[in-house]
């Protein structure tokens, strides 16, 4: 019996084939992409993550003075002892990590109970208008999250860190106690109110999935309501409560708005304003210690998720022998339910607009009678009693630059972002399956789980100084367009991997066959085909970069600043009604973006926000 040809062949001429096949495979287009983009992804998210990490373990300029014969650039555990073990941990350190935790998992609880009962009055009743709660319960995450916090101080503000009083001590003539005016309470309350729309979002999926002949064969057996709803309806909806979980809680451990506005003039600090507290002092190397345990905390809460749903072997709702989705009847509660559902969600959204906007029209703070209106702080000429001197934002050309800074900002990281969207997806899908792809689906999911202040302070440890030919970035406008970039990539592959999903491998190579190049086959057939997905994806990631704060605050300088920024810059000048103007100015300009978002792409928030 002949040996099969390939034995007979030359140990070079088989290694020829083999480096052939491999130059094939290495100069197709889907892996040029995706080597391309892999290369990318460690530039902009592995190596400023390792020059952070190192930073926290090197001896910095500053430590030269408590360090005797230090020299810069040696390993150390200063800072990190520092941090965690020495007597300033007790300031720096745990108090802050405990604060972070506290107002995490209260916000996390309220806003569950919240979007869970508001999900299940949706989808598991017979209450009408469920369009428009459907449609109102997004409203609040569109509005910047520190939105409610601005509008808490307008209306339970009191004298402790001095200032004129609020509204509730206009009204009744009583000071409101520290705790619901500043610390825990109102950092909890307003951020359960703005990430509600998580769990709303999540659970109303889940329950529409669940089969109604589950719960009803549960009370066919006798059981209990409240034993059906623990050991049926709520092991079926738990994946979605942990997805709700993992976004709320992660966000709120990671934002810096609220507690700003709410913590700071009471010294409750959480992780996320004691890093900018040290970044701002210069102590770089303890700002990103605190980043590096608010990363970790992070991915933490991830593993736990992991592991909670890791341990139901399924959770399989539809089966094939049909469907069935009863709806409880409210009978004559019906439209009492509705009434109060609607009024709470018109109160989230409309009395803190209007607080904020009524604000704005006093001419001296504290003071919310008739006869104190004015419209300065909007179109008012410089006055030195007024503000300071400064002019209504309306004429102010710092308001304007930061407006179109913001605008400009926007439109350039959702254009990037769009685009890579699409060339993620056709690298991931064409390549599906292989360790390449699967590679760089795994790295786009870094900073998801990275939270903003921590991913903004990485970019200050990697572009404070020179890389190679580049120069320094810090302080300059690309800086927050490569930030912003690169903090959407998850956002934007998880668009270009659905939008790829949908072009069937035979159009392409129609075009293959007849000798159109790559570029011609994805300029004609591809991204026309994906273009939905590119929009979608382009004014989703423009709204989200609009209301941006925690990513861009350790990175802004006077030149760059946004009307985000802006926000805060007054606030801490103790120029509320400017702030307050400001913002309403920034929710305008979202607003005008999501009414372009459901004109163009109908669904589209929601679709961000399942992510």
């Amino acid at each position: 019996m002949a040996a099969p040809a390939t034995a007979q062949e030359p140990f070079s001429l088989r290694l020829l084939a083999a480096w052939r096949r491999f130059i094939r495979w290495v100069t197709s287009a889907k892996v040029v992409l995706a080597l391309i983009m892999l290369a990318m992804m460690i530039y902009l998210i592995i190596v400023p993550l390792y020059h952070m990490v190192a930073t926290t373990v090197t001896i910095q300029e500053g430590d030269l003075r408590h360090i005797r014969g230090a020299v810069e650039g040696e390993l150390t555990t200063y800072h990190w002892v520092r941090m965690l073990a020495s007597p300033i941990s007790k300031v720096l350190m745990y108090p802050p990590l405990q604060h972070s935790l506290v107002t995490a998992a209260g916000a996390t609880l309220l806003a569950m109970i919240i979007g869970s009962i508001m999900a299940w009055l949706v989808i598991r009743t017979d209450m009408p208008g469920r369009n428009i709660i459907n449609t109102l319960a997004t409203l609040p995450y569109i509005m910047p999250s520190w939105t409610i916090s601005m509008a808490w101080l307008v209306m339970f503000k009191n004298r402790t860190v001095g200032g004129s009083a609020g509204v509730y001590e206009f009204l009744v003539g009583q000071s409101p106690p520290d705790w619901l005016s500043y610390g825990a309470l109102p950092i909890i309350v307003s951020s359960a109110l703005h990430y509600y729309t998580f769990f709303f979002l999540f659970v109303a999926a889940a329950l529409m999935s669940i089969d109604s002949n589950l719960e009803e064969a549960g009370e066919l057996m006798g059981a209990s309501r409240w034993r059906i709803l623990r050991k049926i309806t709520f092991p079926l909806v738990l994946p979605a409560l942990l997805s709700g979980f993992i976004m709320t809680f992660s966000k709120v451990m990671g934002t810096f708005g609220g507690p700003n506005v709410l913590g700071v003039p009471v010294r409750y600090y959480t992780i996320s304003t004691m890093i900018r507290s040290n970044i701002s002092i210069g102590e770089q190397a303890d700002g990103f210690v605190l980043a590096v345990v608010l990363m970790l905390m992070a991915m933490i809460t991830i593993y736990i998720n992991q592991k909670v749903i890791g341990t139901r072997k399924s959770y399989e709702t539809i089966g094939g022998r049909g469907f069935v989705a009863h709806q409880t009847k409210l009978r004559n509660w019906k439209w009492v339910v509705t009434a109060v559902v609607v009024t709470f969600q018109v109160l989230v959204i409309v009395l803190p607009l209007g607080l904020l906007a009524y604000d704005t029209f006093m001419l001296r703070p504290g003071d919310y009678s008739l006869s104190n209106l004015t419209l300065h702080y909007w179109i008012g000429q410089s006055n030195p009693n007024i503000a300071d001197g400064k002019l209504g934002i309306l004429r102010d050309p710092l308001i304007w630059r930061g407006a179109w800074n913001s605008i400009r900002l926007s439109v350039l990281t959702a254009f990037f972002t769009a685009l890579l969207g699409v060339i993620l997806g056709y690298a991931i899908v064409k390549g599906r399956g292989t360790r390449l792809s699967k590679l760089i689906e795994q790295m786009a999911f870094i900073p998801y789980v990275m939270p903003g202040i921590a991913f903004g302070a990485v970019y200050i440890a990697m572009f404070a100084k020179p890389i190679g030919p580049l120069p320094a970035l810090y302080g300059t406008f690309a800086l927050l367009v490569l930030v912003s970039v690169a903090k959407h990539i998850p956002y934007s592959q998880r668009s270009g991997v659905a939008a790829m999903l949908q072009v069937g491998r035979e159009l392409e190579e129609a075009g293959e066959i007849v000798g159109a190049s790559f570029w011609q086959r994805f300029k004609r057939i591809i991204f026309p085909l994906t273009s939905s997905g590119f929009v979608s994806g382009f004014l989703l990631t423009f709204i989200t970069t609009m209301r941006e704060l925690s990513l861009i605050i350790l990175l802004v300088t006077p030149a760059t600043q946004v009307l985000a920024s802006m926000t805060m810059r007054y606030i801490e000048n103790g120029d509320d009604q400017m702030a307050n103007a400001v913002v309403l100015t920034l929710v305008a300009i979202v607003v005008i973006g999501n009414t372009i978002i459901s004109r163009f792409r109908g669904g589209a928030l929601k679709k961000g926000l399942g992510m």
